[in-house]
């Protein structure tokens, strides 16, 4: 049986300085699959997985963007998937 999930990866914008608390806090939710600090215009990518979309707009409105230090975030839906291998 094929369980379908809704991923995410999301593109965080921190107050200055925030970068790795706001790392380490996304590190502590089980729907965050990674989270890397980045250069360039973005301070954070992350990639989320949920059972459906409303855990997944759950998770972004209550639980990321209340994070101490999130400026902004920009959400890219996954719509398909596709692992190597």
């Amino acid at each position: 049986m094929t369980v379908l999930m809704q991923s995410a990866v999301i593109i965080i914008n921190t107050d200055i300085g925030m970068e790795a608390s706001v790392q380490n806090v996304l590190g502590d939710l089980k729907e965050v699959d990674f989270a890397y600090v980045v250069y360039g215009v973005y301070d954070i990518v992350a990639k989320v997985t949920a059972p459906d979309m409303d855990i997944l707009e759950n998770l972004i409105y209550e639980k990321i963007r209340k994070i101490e230090g999130v400026r902004t975030t920009l959400t890219l839906i996954i719509s398909g998937e596709r692992r190597g291998g």
